[in-house]
């Protein structure tokens, strides 16, 4: 059950933390938004990631095997990569529709999925 909740913050956090690494990108298309400048843009970056932290802090936690959890710290880090992969690929086919997803892009991302195979395999 563990392993569930970490995961689930995991995809949370990235969602967070995805917005305030690319949403910002797009903030000069909302009216608001657009007469921001770097600082302005900077700190409400800062103020979703903050959202990030109160959601993957407790992920790792709770995960860790140290803490209790299914998972080692190597096999934590790595399925947050995947997540973030997943959720940034998400994102930018749903916001940024003009990027083209290409098949090198693809295979790059099975790479990194096939990193999580090779982490858990004993």
């Amino acid at each position: 059950m563990k392993g569930f909740y970490t995961i689930g913050l995991l995809l949370l956090a990235n969602a967070f933390m995805t917005l305030a690494w690319y949403g910002h990108l797009k903030f000069s298309e909302w009216k608001t938004f657009s007469k921001l400048g770097l600082f302005g843009i900077i700190l409400i970056s800062w103020g979703i990631a903050f959202f990030e932290y109160c959601l993957q802090v407790p992920a790792n936690r709770i995960g860790y095997s140290s803490y209790g959890g299914p998972f080692s710290l190597l096999q934590l880090k790595i399925i947050q990569e995947v997540i973030t992969l997943i959720v940034f690929l998400l994102f930018s086919l749903l916001v940024f529709r003009n990027e083209p997803l290409r098949l090198n892009h693809l295979l790059g991302m099975a790479c990194l999925v096939l990193a999580v195979y090779f982490i858990f395999k004993k």
